[in-house]
């Protein structure tokens, strides 16, 4: 029996041409707008690329998942018209115009590049992705020196405490909801799986998780905005944050959200022409920032007391001067912008109210 011929892998422009075809035999995708449809094969394509190809590190990351419905939460617009917000309305193509709460006007001069419609807990989002060409691409360089660094130690106790002694204390948005999420979890259980109350129930403990995440990211953006106006570089510890939240302090470094605040003030130093480095994190609390020397301390000792030199300071502040001293005549680094109100691309967030 003869072998049948192999079909071509689809790759992403078979794929685009295709959906010709696709319109034939299901009619209701002729609803869609066809480069809402073509975004999602780039969806497709982008998450096999990061499945097949390694990270820096050398790890593969999770092959993709089919998602159904209820789990595709987002589609985006690749371009949009640049008059498509009309008073409180957005003219969204296939869809029409829909009402919108406007958080905050676009700057004159940019230019809207994207459209992306997001479902989430509370309601509908639509984030525009902005371009302004009139901002110059230049580099700027940024060295470590010991007058325009800041170094900081990140903890449970505090949030973070600065080489200068400042400190952030840690609100625990988590811990302090857990009361009201416990509440809203038990009513969840009690409903029947799949009813309208059961749906009810699970809308509100998803908008208080939310709420949750949205203040601990409000946090942070402030936390970040503040260091960043007191320093040029600021050098904190290069933590395995994944490996510590499989500790039995998983809740409380979960809830600091260490991760997203790194990415955060990296993000954001480098859009200001400044400048983060991650340091070496083995014995910052041990060794003494003002001899060198080792003084071996269990975690409870708060208190770091040199035999050597005499020093008597806080056991973070002494981690911190650490973390400052050693990134201190690091390499040079060359920034993507500088600090200013317009940049080359920013995206608005804005809320689409339901007709």
């Amino acid at each position: 029996m003869p072998i049948p011929r192999l079909r071509d892998n689809p790759d992403y422009y078979s794929q685009k041409k295709d959906l010709v075809n696709t319109k034939d035999k299901f009619p209701e995708y002729k609803l869609i707008h066809s480069q809402v449809l073509q975004d999602c094969i780039k969806r497709v394509k982008l998450a096999f690329d990061r499945w097949f190809k390694a990270d820096k590190s050398g790890h593969k990351l999770g092959k993709p998942r089919f998602k159904k419905i209820s789990r595709y939460r987002s589609f985006t617009y690749p371009q949009i018209k640049q008059d498509c917000i009309e008073g409180r309305k957005i003219n969204l193509p296939k869809i029409g115009k829909v009402k919108l709460i406007q958080h905050r006007p676009i700057p004159e001069g940019f230019i809207i590049k994207t459209a992306t419609i997001s479902r989430k807990a509370d309601g509908y989002y639509v984030t525009l992705s902005l371009e302004d060409k009139s901002v110059p691409a230049f580099t700027t360089e940024v060295e470590s020196t010991l007058k325009n660094t800041l170094g900081i130690d990140m903890g449970l106790k505090e949030f973070l405490v600065t080489s200068e002694g400042e400190s952030v204390p840690i609100p625990q948005y988590y811990r302090s909801s857990q009361k009201r999420l416990k509440t809203l979890q038990k009513r969840l259980s009690r409903k029947k799986k799949g009813s309208k109350r059961w749906l009810k129930a699970v809308k509100a403990v998803a908008k208080e998780h939310k709420k949750v995440a949205d203040k601990r990211k409000d946090f942070h953006f402030k936390t970040a905005n503040e260091l960043l106006s007191k320093a040029e570089v600021i050098a904190h510890e290069n933590l395995n944050i994944k490996g510590l939240a499989k500790t039995h302090l998983s809740k409380s470094i979960n809830d600091a959200g260490w991760s997203q605040f790194l990415s955060i003030l990296t993000v954001k130093a480098e859009n200001a022409g400044q400048k983060t480095i991650a340091v070496n994190p083995k014995n910052t609390s041990q060794d003494c920032s003002n001899c060198g020397e080792k003084v071996p301390k269990e975690l409870n000792i708060r208190t770091h007391s040199c035999p050597h030199c005499g020093i008597v300071i806080d056991r973070d502040l002494n981690a911190a001067i650490n973390i400052k001293n050693r990134a201190v005549g690091h390499s040079v680094f060359k920034a993507r912008g500088a600090r200013c109100n317009g940049r080359a691309g920013k995206r608005e967030a804005y809320t689409i109210a339901p007709a």
